[in-house]
């Protein structure tokens, strides 16, 4: 299987928000979670614009991509997520990888990453250390997640 990266174009918006919708849903959360999160998890063409995004594609079909925000010595993975049917392919290991080279590239010390409980194994075993949490609420319940931090290696 070839996997090839390349930067989003704002004319893949669509494409990048059904991913990340059906791979929030992947998770099993309620559709009145996955409807909370809409506008967080919709990817405009302006977002493409001001963030880093780049794209995974696998025989020219877009499977998976992630998103950098800001500049300076820490920046944030603002996304990363794969069609469900590309999990556990190391195709996600390969974004993160490359996620890290772009952050290092563009002057960065370390990536922030704020995870969805489910993804926190991934980012550990990709050598995010856990730094915090943050805490909001959701249906009048707490909802936990994990703040992570990745050093990049000079």
């Amino acid at each position: 299987m070839t996997v090839q990266i390349e930067k989003a174009g704002m004319e893949m918006h669509r494409t990048l928000t059904d991913i990340a919708h059906a791979a929030k849903r992947h998770w099993g959360y309620p559709e009145r979670w996955i409807e909370h999160w809409r506008d967080t998890l919709t990817i405009t063409p302006d977002y493409i614009a001001d963030n880093q995004v780049f794209v995974a594609r696998v025989e020219n079909e877009i499977v998976g991509f992630y998103a950098l925000m800001g500049s300076g010595a820490r920046v944030t993975l603002d996304h990363l997520w794969l069609s469900p049917l590309q999990m556990g392919k190391q195709i996600g290991k390969r974004l993160f990888t490359h996620a890290m080279a772009t952050a290092k590239e563009r002057g960065a010390a370390e990536v922030e990453i704020e995870a969805d409980p489910n993804a926190v194994g991934f980012y550990e075993r990709m050598g995010a250390m856990r730094v915090g949490e943050n805490v909001y609420e959701l249906e009048g319940q707490p909802r936990i997640l994990p703040l992570l931090i990745y050093r990049l290696r000079g």
